[in-house]
């Protein structure tokens, strides 16, 4: 009986295809957007994680000033940490990985005919391990280069195609503002954050050495904490955070002069905000599935009445009320699978060609997937019934006579 349903469905759709297609339209994009947005907006996702992974893992980031509660979203200004600062985390905070003393300025950089416009970081070998940042080539500091403050750096791969090209820099003097410095490594490629900066623009100094030929101060502008894997993150960030306050004369009750950017909560609140816009996006998408529903009911009120004779002479010869709905609905519900199985196809294509272009993984969902398809079908079923019901409450009588 379900058999010849819907192949008595299939062909009324054959019968009008033109209507039919374009009566399924409306469901083919509601579908298809949907899994567009959701798709895309799940890449965008799994792209905020994937940048802010590359920073370090198990990270934490302590920076004078209170957060970004001044005007314009600028960080107020405190005094700055110190040496004593870092050797006082290294010792009394446990389960850490690496503790690193991070100080930076922009500079212009030069070697031979070319210069570039960078950054220039001092710190010591930890600032590596606490970001897993490897070298491509060449070596790391040497404890007597970050005692004596010798005038070696580490470059980033953007540095190196921009003032070498092919060449080798390992050796080479380049000119770091007002220093001259030795390349003793190559840093590997870490490419662009989530939020657009490009992380291997950077040169890497000892600490001491910033401190005496660039800054022409002791100043410690941030410390970069990495914890263990089997620590607590949110635990190392109480212990700093007391530890600091006790160092910086902080009275109970007053607001802190320093700030501890925890990296996970940074990834929670990201991922957290692009999952909401993207349910919301999809919710959006959603709408043209129902303005589709709408289409389809349309249609079938209009098949309602064309067919008001073939109707009554079932009527006629025993068909029951039940079959002539059931049939209607079936229709109804074959031509709103039709689009979302059409729409399935050009979401699940669309999402593959725009991730790319966005700069987005392409994130496959089958759960998204089967969720538009049952959905489109569901709108068969409730836009459906009504004509379907209308249908089977013609009086066999008067459907003979509809002209």
């Amino acid at each position: 009986m379900w058999r010849e349903m819907v192949l008595l469905a299939m062909r009324e759709i054959r019968r009008n295809v033109l209507r039919s297609s374009l009566t399924m339209l409306g469901v083919v994009i509601g579908v298809a957007a949907v899994i567009l947005m959701v798709t895309l907006g799940s890449g965008a996702t799994a792209s905020v994680t994937e940048g802010i992974a590359k920073l370090g893992t198990n990270l934490l980031d302590i920076r004078p000033g209170q957060g970004f509660r001044g005007p314009g979203g600028a960080r107020t200004r405190s005094a700055p940490f110190d040496l004593n600062d870092v050797a006082a985390v290294r010792q009394e905070i446990s389960g850490l990985r690496a503790v690193a003393p991070v100080a930076s300025r922009p500079t212009q950089v030069i070697y031979g005919n070319e210069n570039w416009s960078t950054s220039v970081t001092g710190t010591d070998n930890d600032y590596f391990t606490a970001r897993d940042w490897s070298l491509a080539a060449g070596r790391l500091f040497s404890e007597n280069e970050i005692r004596t403050g010798r005038a070696v750096c580490i470059i980033g791969s953007t540095i190196r195609e921009e003032l070498f090209g092919g060449e080798t820099p390992l050796g080479a003097k380049i000119r770091v503002g007002r220093l001259s410095c030795e390349v003793i490594g190559v840093l590997e490629s870490k490419g662009q954050t989530s939020f657009g900066s490009d992380q291997d623009d950077l040169i890497v100094i000892p600490l001491r050495t910033f401190q005496r030929r660039i800054a022409g101060d002791r100043d410690v502008n941030s410390i970069t904490v990495s914890a263990r894997n089997d620590v607590s993150l949110e635990k190392v960030q109480q212990d700093l955070e007391r530890l600091m306050r006790q160092r910086r004369r902080i009275e109970s009750g007053k607001e802190d002069d320093f700030f501890v950017g925890n990296m996970e909560q940074l990834v929670s609140t990201l991922t957290g905000t692009t999952r909401v816009l993207t349910a919301l996006l999809g919710a959006v998408a959603a709408v043209s599935l129902l303005v589709g529903g709408i289409g389809i009911m349309n249609i079938m009120l209009v098949s309602v009445t064309e067919r008001t004779r073939e109707i009554g002479i079932r009527l006629s010869i025993g068909a029951r009320a039940r079959e002539v709905l059931t049939q209607f609905l079936v229709e109804a519900i074959v031509l709103s699978s039709f689009g979302g199985l059409l729409g399935i196809l050009i979401g699940v294509v669309g999402s593959a060609i725009a991730a790319p272009l966005l700069r987005v993984p392409f994130v496959f969902q089958p759960g998204i997937i089967a969720l538009a398809f049952l959905f489109s079908a569901a709108v068969g079923i409730v836009f459906g019934f009504f004509p379907a019901r209308q249908a089977a409450q013609l009086d066999p009588i008067d459907a003979l006579r509809y002209e």
